[in-house]
């Protein structure tokens, strides 16, 4: 993920859906090989984020309509190795 691709997913997008109210914002990174779940938004952004490391299983996400999303932490797609490297 490059500076200016993860200002944007983590600083720039959690700020703007936090505006229009969007409750429930992932951010699924395969080179930190983390999902972040952001909640609460307000007018400024989401005011909680909560970090989750691939492969511990499970994770429940509640949905604002009542639902559970749940999403597998060890099915998560991850980058390619690069080829020649040690």
């Amino acid at each position: 993920m490059s500076v200016s691709s993860a200002r944007k997913d983590y600083d720039d997008c959690t700020a703007k859906y936090g505006r229009y109210c969007i409750p429930v914002y992932l951010v699924v990174d395969p080179y930190t090989a983390e999902v972040v779940v952001h909640t609460q938004p307000t007018g400024s952004g989401c005011i909680a984020a909560h970090t989750h490391k691939y492969g511990i299983g499970k994770l429940p996400i509640d949905l604002a309509d009542g639902r559970t999303f749940t999403l597998d932490l060890d099915e998560l797609p991850r980058p390619e190795p690069e080829v020649g490297a040690r």
